[in-house]
């Protein structure tokens, strides 16, 4: 009788992994990454014909908590094979406000596959520093010259003290965010210290920092992104970008923010671009890591960043939440 249950336990998954690959596998997927204005936007529509139910393409505008609200602009059913994104959604190119959205596949009614985020290519605001804050002045000329376009994905960040999964948010500092993509993907996270640790600034957890090579808190990947007038709260487990005085010097130092309380005081004079979904306690030893000295700032014995990689961000409005700091870490040392 063990047996035959064991049989039909395999048989019974055997099923369910048959009837569930179609959707599984399914897809949007673009020609290339750019496309000018006023073009063809081809991609791919990859859904096996073999999947039940009705195919269709939701075009979603980001909602004041990302993807937990996000507003369906535009929908339409496809065939599998290719489509004109341009054709079916001609809003891409005749709104008179261009803003970042997400085409999100959709099999019998549920999103498969990472969306693919369409990004603007717009001219940047520049900032300009006055005093503690951070101004975009009015009145910038800026130009719409087509769409950036790729698959959504999140960055798991190994480290000496476990992964630390962040979710990318481009619809809040969408050139940040493929930045820093790119420094992922090409491998620039490998063996880097973390170089500054804050448990407590004015009674409240602070931040913890890395991304320099060097591991001095001085060096960069030789280039720099201008600040991103980004909303995105600074409250724990959200990554931002650290910079000098001069607004427009994000590189590739990131910090990570230890407590709301803490932070919040940074919130649009950093560009802020990500929020943990996993790794809370990661974090939290991180940030228990001991001292040279209280002033220093620098770990006696760093953790260190091991390695980071792209990861498929599961279907647009799914996935998990924001992690939140443990009451019984509020405090710090």
């Amino acid at each position: 009788m063990a047996l035959m249950g064991a049989v039909m336990r395999h048989a019974v998954t055997a099923a369910l992994a048959i009837t569930l690959a179609p959707t599984a596998l399914a897809q949007l997927v673009p020609d290339r990454t750019y496309y000018g204005v006023n073009r063809p936007i081809p991609m791919r529509v990859d859904a096996p014909e073999a999947a039940e139910g009705p195919v269709s393409i939701h075009l979603l505008a980001p909602g004041p908590n990302g993807s937990a609200d996000a507003e369906i602009v535009a929908q339409t059913e496809v065939e599998p094979g290719g489509v004109d994104l341009a054709g079916l959604f001609p809003i891409l190119w005749t709104s008179a406000e261009p803003r970042l959205l997400y085409a999100q596949l959709v099999v019998n009614h549920e999103g498969v596959g990472p969306a693919v985020v369409l990004q603007p290519m717009v001219t940047p605001l520049r900032a300009r520093a006055a005093g503690n804050t951070v101004q975009f002045p009015p009145g910038q000329p800026r130009v719409y010259s087509g769409l950036r376009a790729y698959p959504d994905a999140h960055i798991v960040f190994t480290t000496s003290e476990g992964e630390i999964e962040v979710a990318l948010r481009p619809d809040h500092a969408p050139n940040t965010v493929w930045s820093i993509r790119s420094l992922a993907d090409g491998g620039y996270y490998t063996d880097i210290v973390v170089h500054r640790v804050v448990p407590n600034v004015n009674g409240n957890p602070f931040v913890i920092q890395f991304g320099d090579p060097t591991g001095t808190g001085q060096g960069g990947p030789g280039y720099y992104t201008d600040l991103e007038p980004s909303s995105l709260p600074h409250d724990f487990g959200v990554m931002s970008m650290a910079r000098t005085n001069d607004p427009d010097t994000n590189g590739s130092q990131v910090f990570i923010c230890l407590s709301r309380a803490g932070t919040s005081f940074l919130d649009t004079r950093y560009t802020s671009f990500g929020q943990t979904v996993r790794g809370a306690d990661a974090i939290l030893r991180i940030e228990q890591t001991p001292l040279e000295s209280p002033r220093s700032q620098r770990p006696a014995d760093p953790p260190v960043i091991l390695s980071a990689r792209l990861v498929p961000a599961p279907p647009y409005g799914t996935g998990p939440a924001p992690v939140t700091r443990p009451p019984a870490n509020d405090g710090s040392r």
